[in-house]
């Protein structure tokens, strides 16, 4: 059995837009793809040519799509009422990075696709992410951190346009 400590980074932003502009905005540039037929055709691709163009026809103009959504916010109204915060969980990604990011570390496939947290709080709505980069610095592959640097940037970036 094996331990390790791994320091992560946050990024976080707070945007005074409202919460449903924050969410629409992220929405509009992921791909939102029918999540069950999505791996049901990345499963039956037969060379990663075909799988290549199944990730492409998936993602959104930043590269990145949506693979799941959480509403945190609704059940916490359920215990506190309906005036609770709103809160969501986004995970993102690409497969194509990830594969790019596994090739050389293995356990980035515990990170990615990566989770986007936006929720309201007292002082606006904030946006965070944890770098992908300060998962992967431990392992020490100049490959992996260079597609994660890559891809934190996509993140930010979108993270950005998502509060401006």
């Amino acid at each position: 059995m094996k331990i390790e400590k791994v320091e992560v980074e946050r990024f976080s932003l707070t945007s005074s837009k409202p919460f449903d502009a924050v969410v629409a905005t992220l929405k509009s540039a992921v791909g939102q793809p029918d999540i069950v037929e999505f791996f049901n055709v990345s499963r039956a691709a037969n060379s990663f040519s075909e799988l290549e163009r199944v990730v492409q026809g998936a993602l959104g103009r930043t590269g990145l799509m949506l693979f799941a959504e959480f509403d945190l916010g609704a059940v916490l109204r359920l215990e506190s009422g309906a005036d609770g915060p709103n809160s969501m969980r986004f995970v993102v990604g690409n497969p194509l990075i990830m594969k790019e990011m596994v090739k050389h570390v293995p356990d980035a496939g515990s990170y990615a696709p990566v989770t986007i947290l936006i929720d309201e709080r007292p002082d606006g709505v904030h946006l965070s992410y944890d770098r992908m980069e300060s998962y992967l610095l431990p392992y020490g592959s100049a490959e992996a951190l260079a597609v994660a640097r890559n891809l934190d940037a996509k993140i930010t970036t979108l993270l950005r346009e998502c509060a401006n």
